[in-house]
């Protein structure tokens, strides 16, 4: 086991919401129950529809159901993971952002990242421009920039692609600075970037030793600028009550046509020894897609969460 040099401490349990099956109500339930069964937060997908799928299929719009969510809950986190940078302007962004931060009482986290290249036909779709990886990249870093100098209740002076915001965005945010910003990126590069200019980094589906190699860069990375910046874990889980259990699971969205890579499966025995894996590399969030049943956040809540935390 590879181990990230500090203190090791709780493991943040969070889960995303199901956005994809179009039922308002189904979502808000999955969220109510999410608060209590114990979970610490949960998190919502943003896209126009389901990434690879036809345009006719449904996804529930990210911020608008974040703020059902934020009515309906008291202590749970609540966060995107990601929103794209280019599906809306950086000041609409931090609008969202702080609103959802009100309503919620301070609990909102904003995921972001840039998207890649099958989120294109969202783009096409609906006529959002789209641009180039080394292009989406530097807009990322001007829009986690102007989205946290209006938190902070300053203006953006612009940049080549982020144009200058004066504000400023009232109400202000809930939370003193703003609220926190993620950056969910797999290179190394967008791992660096989030080093220099996010709250945490979140990194989707990876491995243990991928994850942990990922830490390495992040915290080399914040230390040299002088900064403090967390790693979480995001990633599909089939669990099952046991191993068998899992892997018919596992058959059985294949044939339904899930072709997902990076899954975990497992029992949840072996779920509690992943995440306390994950922990022990320097995760301080997993934020779980349940997939099966709809009892799987059941199953986890009484088999894993208790086992998880220190």
């Amino acid at each position: 086991m590879i181990s990230s040099g500090r203190p090791v401490g709780d493991l943040k349990i969070g889960l995303i919401l199901p956005l994809f099956s179009g039922d308002p109500a189904r979502v808000l339930e999955v969220a109510v129950r999410a608060e209590r069964l114990g979970y610490d937060g949960v998190f919502v997908f943003d896209h126009l529809f389901p990434p690879g799928a036809p345009s006719d299929r449904p996804s529930l719009e990210a911020f608008a159901t974040l703020a059902a969510v934020a009515a309906s809950t008291r202590r749970i986190t609540l966060g995107t993971l990601v929103t794209r940078a280019s599906l809306r302007p950086a000041g609409m962004i931090a609008k969202l952002g702080a609103a959802l931060d009100d309503i919620s009482r301070g609990r909102m986290v904003l995921g972001i990242g840039t998207g890649d290249a099958i989120d294109l036909p969202e783009h096409e779709t609906y006529g959002i421009p789209y641009l180039g990886r080394e292009d989406r990249r530097r807009h990322l870093v001007e829009t986690v920039r102007a989205v946290k100098a209006l938190f902070a209740g300053r203006e953006w002076e612009g940049g080549d692609l982020v144009p200058p915001l004066a504000g400023p965005v009232l109400p202000r945010p809930v939370t003193p600075g703003g609220l926190p910003v993620w950056i969910g990126a797999f290179t190394e590069t967008v791992v660096r970037i989030a080093a220099g200019e996010a709250d945490a980094w979140n990194g989707w589906g990876m491995s243990i030793p991928e994850f942990a190699e990922r830490v390495r860069v992040l915290r080399t990375s914040a230390e040299e600028a002088g900064r403090e910046v967390e790693a979480t874990w995001a990633g599909i889980v089939v669990v099952g009550r046991t191993d068998d259990e899992a892997g018919a699971l596992l058959a059985r969205r294949s044939r339904l046509g899930f072709l997902e890579t990076n899954v975990w499966v497992g029992s949840g025995d072996s779920l509690v020894q992943w995440l306390s894996g994950l922990r022990e590399v320097g995760a301080t969030w997993a934020v779980l897609v349940a997939a099966g049943p709809p009892d799987r956040i059941d199953l986890i809540a009484e088999t894993v969460l208790p086992r998880v935390r220190t």
